[in-house]
């Protein structure tokens, strides 16, 4: 039997705006297996943001069964969420999302202080950045990096608790085509090294189809799944 680390169920969700209700999830379902690198794509307002946030714990489904890594996320409190968000996934945004006066060590280190990890904080941080190929930039500030090298800071954050998933939202979109595929590259790399489940979101058709599947949405709807 394959290991599937995320599956989900008829998926829906429903945003109340006054007496309008807008239906950004319609009955979403899938599987992706670990390891897996998957592309997320669709037009905008075609739910893929929505249910980024859903698979990342972000947010909880209206209605529906959702499964990530044989916990039961429905039914999670706020805090339950944010437990297993530290625990098993790890984010890389569009804007880096980096903290401007702190060095690039204490950005990574960031998500351990969240953590029950009290010991080796920082020597997981350096590793993290060696990975990334930023070992002699640990000092630096965001403001003191390229944006290439921002985003590396980024996603060496997001590998730092050893999640089970890392999700990036448009990881290249702030970034010049060659910069952009030099990480594109390192993620591909890190996900053949480690095994992490790679999950993009892009508009972007050179990206995904570097990954292994696409999963295409269409009005809150999976219009497409392909195989690459």
């Amino acid at each position: 039997m394959e290991d599937i680390v995320i599956t989900a169920r008829d998926l829906k969700k429903v945003y109340k705006m006054g007496e309008m209700e807008v239906h950004a999830l319609r009955g979403v379902s899938l599987e992706i297996k670990r390891g897996e690198v998957v592309a997320i794509m669709g037009a905008s307002g075609s739910g893929k943001s929505t249910l980024m946030n859903t698979l990342g714990c972000l947010d909880l489904p209206t209605s529906g069964e959702y499964i990530l890594d044989d916990e039961v996320v429905a039914d999670l409190n706020d805090d339950q969420l944010a437990d297993i968000r530290n625990r098993k996934v790890g984010f890389v945004f569009q804007s880096f999302n980096l903290l401007p006066r702190s060095s690039a060590l204490s950005n990574v280190e960031l998500p351990l202080r969240y953590s029950s990890t009290t010991e080796g904080r920082k020597e997981k941080a350096r590793l993290a950045l060696e990975a990334v190929g930023l070992g002699d930039r640990i000092k630096h500030r965001p403001t003191e990096l390229s944006g290439g090298q921002q985003q590396r800071v980024a996603i060496a954050r997001a590998l730092v608790n050893d999640p089970s998933i890392v999700m990036a939202d448009e990881p290249t979109g702030n970034l010049d085509s060659k910069v952009g595929q030099e990480i594109m590259d390192l993620l591909l790399n890190l996900n053949k090294k480690s095994g992490t489940t790679l999950i993009i979101i892009t508009h972007d058709p050179k990206i995904a189809a570097q990954t292994e599947r696409v999963i295409r949405l269409h009005d809150g709807r999976v219009r497409e799944e392909k195989t690459e």
